[in-house]
């Protein structure tokens, strides 16, 4: 049994709480933090409201169990506050709680070591990557194989039916007797594939200043390697977005310009290089006038492939020579652009490889018009048809004007002649704009004249250029210009005035092709595109006037020698 000492006393204490009598009871062993909830409770208050209590004379009391007892006649006073979220406790709460998180976050790190596992999880995301890019190149692998074994069957079914070539044996005859085929003697009909892969070239990281400098019509392509040069075609197709459009396999696109470099041949002017230098003005053309907004990603897609592909296989001997020649190229194509031709057909060779074809994921249709655009901007840059482009393209921009019609040309005279007076000019300026509106973006066949004068501008763009980057590529023409004289000479073929290296120089070479080539062509882009005019019309007009300096030094008499002049001097 128990006895009484084991009953513990309570204290009972009388509160009043704005008026109203309450009492509480605790034990002696209750903690303060307890009273202080007990009156906090009784008062209707939060338990984190400040409470303090005052005895009858208004003297405060110590809120412990060893309060002294009062009595009802007595109560204690209770007054209570309600803490605020801006006082400054709470903010030191706030500070304290951010140390304890940091403290945690910090015992978190090294007890579950989290940046060892983020290391981790970078680490075999690379694997990952790498299995993924991996498996598409097996993709590929397999495609090539099942291309391979079509083109066995169709070796072994061409020798069932025991099949001669007389060509061939004609050509292994040849071989056989010595003589040596010339190098314009071209064919497009040979099996084009890639003589090495993408590991042979390492990924290059482009920096932020590099990226903007490809951008631009003052690039300096003389400072970049082969593989590099890969590198920055690739970058631009992913930039461009046409790698999305397209659904391009990264390492197909990578195999494909691969195979296009290899088959560019070392020529002095037309070389891979060359198509870099035309790929690269196409691609800052795009961005300086924002062909985005007029034209589909399909449509610029279409520019940049022609683009790469233009010289394909180019011989380093002209339409003129291959025709002059009777060269097969000639031959096969009836004499109409022969090289443009060849160069499309080795395209096309490269892309139906399936290791190679970066538009094998594009549906019949679409693929349809990707060949016809492309042929069609490829046998654009045949210069024999430069003024039948030129010329209807300044009819889609350009009222038509009846050159025969003698009223015509009266009032045609009459109309520049008022034309003069400056109260016209606001009207005039405006009848030009309305000219301009001609132009109909939406309509095809205006919108493939626009694309065919803009694979013209680049492919002879050289010029636009700052003349440290420019001149090289004109000693370049120049010397492939004299192989195809000496050759034309040698077999007795006509020779162009402006290739004999006994008649041209390098001004008189550039001088007429400046005034009366590029500097139309480039004004008639400019009334589409007005930014074009500073940037690309003035530095050809300041080319034309160092060539015409360059020509007027050259053809100035020396100076008389310091013997002439005493001579000179004595006689007198």
């Amino acid at each position: 049994m128990g006895n009484a000492s084991s009953i513990e006393p309570t204290k009972t204490i009388f509160l009043d709480i704005d008026g109203k009598k309450e009492k509480i009871m605790f034990s002696r062993h209750c903690g303060t933090r307890d009273i202080h909830d007990l009156i906090a409770h009784a008062a209707g208050v939060s338990r984190y409201a400040e409470i303090s209590l005052k005895d009858s004379t208004g003297a405060f009391v110590s809120l412990n169990p060893t309060m002294p007892i009062n009595t009802q006649s007595s109560p204690y006073k209770v007054t209570s506050k309600e803490p605020s979220p801006t006082t400054e406790s709470s903010n030191g709460d706030g500070e304290v709680f951010t140390q304890v998180l940091s403290q945690v976050a910090s015992q978190f790190n090294k007890v579950f070591k989290v940046e060892e596992i983020k290391t981790d999880i970078a680490t075999r995301l690379s694997a990952l990557e790498r299995k993924m890019e991996l498996e598409g190149l097996k993709a590929v692998e397999i495609e090539k194989c099942k291309r391979d074994i079509s083109d066995i069957k169709d070796q072994i079914w061409n020798a069932q039916k025991k099949f001669v070539d007389f060509n061939r044996l004609s050509n292994e005859t040849q071989a056989d007797s010595g003589e040596t085929q010339t190098p314009s003697s071209l064919s497009d009909e040979r099996k084009i594939s890639l003589k090495r892969d993408v590991p042979s070239y390492p990924k290059y990281t482009l920096s932020q200043e590099t990226i903007e400098y490809l951008k631009q019509p003052t690039f300096d392509i003389w400072h970049w390697e082969p593989n590099e040069m890969l590198s920055l075609l690739e970058h631009m197709f992913h930039e461009l977005g046409l790698v999305a459009e397209f659904n391009i396999n990264p390492i197909t696109l990578k195999r494909f310009f691969l195979c296009v470099q290899e088959n560019y041949r070392n020529n002095p002017f037309h070389n891979f290089r060359h198509c870099f230098c035309v790929t690269q003005m196409m691609y800052g053309m795009i961005h300086l006038c924002h062909l985005w907004e007029v034209m589909t990603r399909e449509d610029l897609g279409i520019l940049m492939t022609a683009c790469v592909c233009h010289d394909l296989d180019h011989p380093g001997y002209n339409n003129t020579y291959q025709i002059n020649a009777r060269t097969e190229l000639a031959i096969r194509y009836n004499d109409i652009s022969p090289l443009e031709n060849h160069h499309c057909a080795v395209a096309f060779k490269i892309l139906s490889n399936p290791e190679c074809n970066i538009f094998a994921n594009v549906d019949k249709d679409t693929f349809k018009r990707i060949r016809a655009g492309i042929t069609m901007l490829i046998l654009a840059t045949d210069m024999a048809r430069h003024g039948e482009i030129m010329d209807n393209f300044k009819m889609k921009l350009e009222p038509e004007f009846d050159y025969k019609n003698k009223d015509s040309l009266d009032t045609g005279m009459l109309q520049l002649i008022l034309a003069t007076d400056m109260a016209r000019h606001k009207e005039i300026l405006d009848a030009l704009q309305n000219n301009i509106k001609k132009f109909e973006w939406d309509n095809k066949s205006h919108m493939d004249s626009l694309k065919m004068v803009l694979i013209k501008c680049c492919d002879i763009s050289n010029e636009v250029r700052p003349m440290e980057v420019s001149e090289p590529w004109v000693d370049c023409l120049l010397e492939e210009y004299f192989n195809q004289s000496d050759r034309e000479k040698m077999e007795g073929l006509p020779v162009a005035p402006f290739m004999d290296r006994d008649k041209v120089t390098k001004p008189t070479a550039q001088i007429g092709f400046i005034k009366f080539v590029l500097i139309p062509m480039f004004e008639t882009v400019a009334k589409l595109f007005p930014v074009i005019d500073s940037t690309m019309v003035e530095p050809l007009r300041i080319a034309r006037d160092r060539y015409e300096d360059m020509k007027e030094k050259n053809s100035m008499p020396p100076p008389p020698s310091q013997s002439n002049k005493k001579k000179t001097v004595t006689e007198k």
